[in-house]
């Protein structure tokens, strides 16, 4: 059995998974992007692992990108199943269009959990919810995207759930105190500071102005310092929002964090805060921010627009904060809750660490293999 896996590119978080997909499965993995889509820093750059792959030639046209070399690599191949993510406006029909002429099991991976509002998705939905009913299978990121899908029309039984993990093993390295207080003090933080974190896009579904907002009404809590770590177009709007609210000595913009030390930071966090919003381009897919700072026993407080609070990785009271989308005074609240009981902070940090223990490439490729017997077994069943 042969599998083509198509999707724009290999991001840091993903090397593991593919190794292990490839490992299992004779995989060819195909990269149309060059990673330069809008939700990505492009710090991050593209990435490669030990797994078979060709990164495809193409040019952008308007925010699609054209990749001519694909389908006809996908068609002179001989691959008995085809795995297609969502994105990408040219490789997503041509892949599924490939499939039905070869009549190949195609299946879909996924963690769009709401209908997207944007001109363009509004007039292409009738294809994509086609594409979801006629795919042979489809992987999500979590019960919450398979909640949405069955109320699209897609029967239960073919969807499959891969629960979204980072490796587990780079996030979880203890950080000693030395290596903490090295960071205060480039960070020009002091010790009895308490980190609110934010790390990640600086961008307008992030919903950062509301945790803006929320910070600045803890005028009275002078032992915090909250700490915006990423770039992105939203930047200086929000720096104009911490003028206005002056409170510039107490917030940091520390800008582009590379990944080999984002953990340093989630371990002088008190807690973590993910604001995301919804807006006409979605919801927040996962978050793989949460599994990291998981990771290092750091709670959470994310909003229901994100879907690692969705799909079940933050629990409310367990392992962080599940707080409404943009309310600002609901966040104040839960940072303040965290912030006066050192002790609720520990227990949910230790729950964050142990859950997230659970969350592994091994489950999460897991929920693909079972994708892949499941089209196998009905294949050969016809």
């Amino acid at each position: 059995m042969k599998i083509a896996f198509i999707t724009n590119f290999c991001p840091h978080y993903r090397i593991k998974t593919f190794e292990r997909i490839g490992g299992l499965f004779d995989t060819d993995f195909y990269f149309f992007s060059a990673g330069n889509e809008w939700y990505w820093q492009q710090n991050h750059g593209v990435n490669r692992g030990n797994f078979h792959y060709r990164y495809i030639t193409g040019y952008n046209l308007g925010h699609t990108r054209i990749t001519p070399p694909l389908p006809f690599q996908l068609f002179r191949e001989n691959y008995d199943i085809y795995i297609k993510c969502i994105n990408g406006k040219f490789a997503l029909p041509v892949t599924f269009l490939v499939a039905r002429l070869k009549r190949k099991p195609f299946i879909l991976w996924t963690g769009i959990w709401m209908r997207l509002q944007s001109k363009f998705h509004r007039l292409f939905f009738p294809l994509t919810r086609y594409i979801y009913r006629h795919a042979n299978a489809i992987v999500v990121y979590g019960e919450h995207v398979k909640r949405y899908l069955i109320s699209e029309g897609v029967p239960a039984e073919r969807i499959f759930v891969a629960h979204h993990a980072v490796d587990n093993q780079a996030y979880n390295k203890t950080i000693y105190e030395d290596e903490k207080r090295k960071l205060r003090e480039l960070l020009v933080i002091p010790e009895d500071k308490k980190v609110i974190l934010y790390l990640g896009r600086l961008e307008a579904m992030k919903g950062l102005p509301y945790l803006i907002d929320a910070f600045a009404s803890l005028k009275d809590r002078k032992d915090t310092i909250l700490v915006l770590a990423g770039t992105g177009s939203g930047q200086e709007l929000l720096e104009e929002q911490v003028r206005e609210k002056g409170i510039q000595n107490r917030v940091r913009f520390l800008g582009y964090v590379p990944t080999d030390q984002a953990l340093r930071y989630y371990s002088i966090a008190w807690v973590y805060v993910l604001p995301s919003i919804t807006t006409p381009m979605g919801k927040e897919p996962w978050g793989l921010v949460v599994n990291e700072a998981f990771n290092q026993g750091i709670p959470v407080i994310a909003t229901d627009a994100v879907g690692a609070a969705a799909g079940g990785l933050v629990i409310h009271d367990v392992t962080g904060k599940i707080v409404p989308e943009r309310d600002a005074q609901a966040l104040a609240n839960a940072i303040c809750e965290l912030l006066d009981q050192p002790e609720l902070r520990h227990k949910l940090g230790e729950n964050a660490r142990a859950e997230v223990a659970r969350w592994t490439n091994e489950r999460m490729v897991d929920g693909f293999s079972q994708a892949i017997h499941y089209v196998q077994t009905r294949k050969m069943s016809k």
